[in-house]
């Protein structure tokens, strides 16, 4: 199969980590491995993933050095940490098997100029912070806001991915059997103006590009990671219920219904749903140390077409096994 993989920045950077180069090979090395066994099993693998921490980190960087250094916009330091998240996922994948060939594709994704995410930034980067003012006083003048209940952050725009300009080297790497890393951080954000592509002060949100990719290349399977294992209903509460299969109506009434909220897996099932719409194959959502497994059908949320349902919670999909 050719699958789309997307892991996120803070797969590689912990919430409780500083971001030191070593924490960050100590985590590459352990997506590494299971990147190497699917190549091993003959898939072609595109690994996309995204850049919250690293981008600003590399941000305050240039804040605070500006009275020395020229500052970037935000559309370099997103080609900046797709070099360098590329390199390290080159490194970790190449350590644990020479033989795997990788490259990294810089990869701009085209935007709607007017998309309304420019007046209303949301897209969360950098370190969490205990308090509003606390982060405000380290954006260095970007907006902030409240991430998922784990604290404050600060938040730029992200326009939704209209075009991945460079799929098609992507797809033919791939199919030449090169374990291919792209759309870092969600891709570089440009528009078109005057028939050329300029970028723009933004961070596109690796899911939803991973899935725009995956529809481009035309990937078998999309595979977005996370901190779970399964997609949940009623999440948090004594009426948890961890999915192993949600259908695209199902999925989209739950997202319509507020149940995945848009800054944790909302984007996520906002994006299988395009994928499995799109290409009429399975989306799968799953935490880092379940991806084998995922891949191979056994853990995991699948996002399937209706005429796969009914949508079933993890108990009853064993239990359905079992008998």
């Amino acid at each position: 199969m050719r699958i789309v993989i997307a892991i996120g920045g803070n797969a590689i950077i912990a919430e409780d980590e500083r971001g030191t180069w070593a924490e960050q090979q100590a985590n590459a090395a352990a997506v590494a491995r299971d990147l190497v066994e699917l190549k091993r099993a003959g898939h072609e693998l595109v690994l996309t993933h995204g850049n919250g921490p690293q981008v600003g980190a590399l941000y305050t960087q240039h804040t605070r050095s500006a009275s020395d250094v020229p500052q970037l916009p935000f559309d370099a330091l997103v080609a900046m940490t797709q070099g360098q998240l590329g390199y390290l996922m080159q490194t970790a994948i190449e350590d644990v098997d020479p033989e795997v060939a990788t490259a990294t594709v810089l990869t701009r994704v085209r935007v709607d100029a007017h998309d309304p995410s420019f007046s209303r930034p949301s897209k969360p980067i950098g370190r969490f912070y205990d308090d509003e003012q606390s982060a405000r006083d380290a954006a260095g003048g970007l907006a902030v806001a409240p991430d998922g209940g784990r604290g404050w952050r600060a938040v730029v725009a992200s326009p939704g991915p209209r075009e991945i300009v460079e799929f098609e080297q992507i797809r033919a790497l791939a199919r030449q059997g090169v374990l291919v890393i792209a759309a870092g951080g969600g891709g570089i954000p440009v528009v078109r103006s005057h028939g050329c592509l300029g970028g723009v002060e933004a961070v596109i949100d690796k899911d939803r590009s991973s899935a725009a990719l995956a529809l481009a290349v035309g990937a078998d399977m999309l595979v977005m990671l996370t901190g779970v294992e399964r997609v949940a209903l009623d999440f948090g509460t004594r009426w948890q219920r961890d999915m192993a299969k949600l259908t695209v109506s199902d999925a989209q009434q739950l997202l319509a219904a507020g149940e995945f909220p848009a800054g944790s897996m909302g984007p996520k099932v906002e994006s299988a749903i395009r994928f499995v719409t799109g290409a009429g194959s399975a989306a799968v959502v799953t935490c880092a140390e379940r991806l084998v497994a995922a891949v191979d059908g056994v853990a995991g949320t699948r996002v399937v077409a209706d005429a796969e349902g009914p949508s079933a919670t993890a108990w009853a999909s064993a239990a359905a096994e079992a008998a």
